[in-house]
């Protein structure tokens, strides 16, 4: 399962992760009890306080824009932090719970810059760009709830959870592709709408 998430991490949604913030594993050399705890701890805290120097320095440089840019701006910085943080949580614990929430939190995040990106577009676009922003989302979310039930609960969990999560990312889509319905009209709109329902068996 370890081995699945890692390559889920490395291929991610909408927004690539900064550089560095991959959670691929070392192979660190022997150490004596409680050394390599120590190590891990002193790792964790170096990459907070670098995540936290990093959301300054960006943040920074966001104050220097204007309107939706600098909300953009601030919402990868945030994203960056956030998700810096949480991947060096889960290098530190090595569970499968710590993975997930490092997943759920990319996957948050990134859905955070989308929103504020769709902000620049008015009208039907903008109610396309958000519906495909939240595709995007429940998409990304969908290996972070998995692996959370194998951490935490039965086969039957695991099962649960796939469903479910195949389930919120069909209705998502078929909302975004629906939306895309709206800016036509008349019998485009009509045969647009017919095809969205076939396709997803509304």
């Amino acid at each position: 399962m370890m081995k699945k998430w890692l390559t889920a991490a490395v291929c991610s949604m909408m927004v690539a992760a900064p550089a560095g913030f991959a959670l691929a594993q070392t192979t660190a050399p022997a150490t004596t009890p409680g050394t390599a705890a120590t190590g891990a701890r002193a790792d964790y805290d170096a990459a907070v306080k670098q995540s936290d120097a990093d959301y300054k320095a960006a943040s920074a440089k966001c104050d220097g824009m204007k309107d939706n840019a600098k909300d953009v701006c601030k919402a990868e910085a945030k994203r960056d932090r956030d998700v810096a943080k949480a991947q060096a949580e889960a290098r530190r614990d090595g569970t499968q719970k710590s993975m997930a929430k490092a997943e759920k939190t990319k996957a948050d995040r990134d859905y955070d810059v989308a929103k504020e990106m769709c902000d620049d577009k008015t009208g039907n676009d903008k109610d396309v760009c958000k519906k495909d922003a939240k595709a995007a989302h429940e998409k990304a979310l969908t290996a972070a709830k998995v692996d959370k039930a194998a951490a935490t609960g039965s086969r039957s969990d695991v099962a649960e959870a796939r469903a479910d999560a195949k389930k919120d990312t069909m209705d998502a889509a078929y909302k975004a592709d629906k939306e895309r319905c709206d800016a036509m009209s008349g019998d485009s709109k009509d045969k647009c709408q017919a095809d969205v329902k076939a396709k997803y068996g509304k």
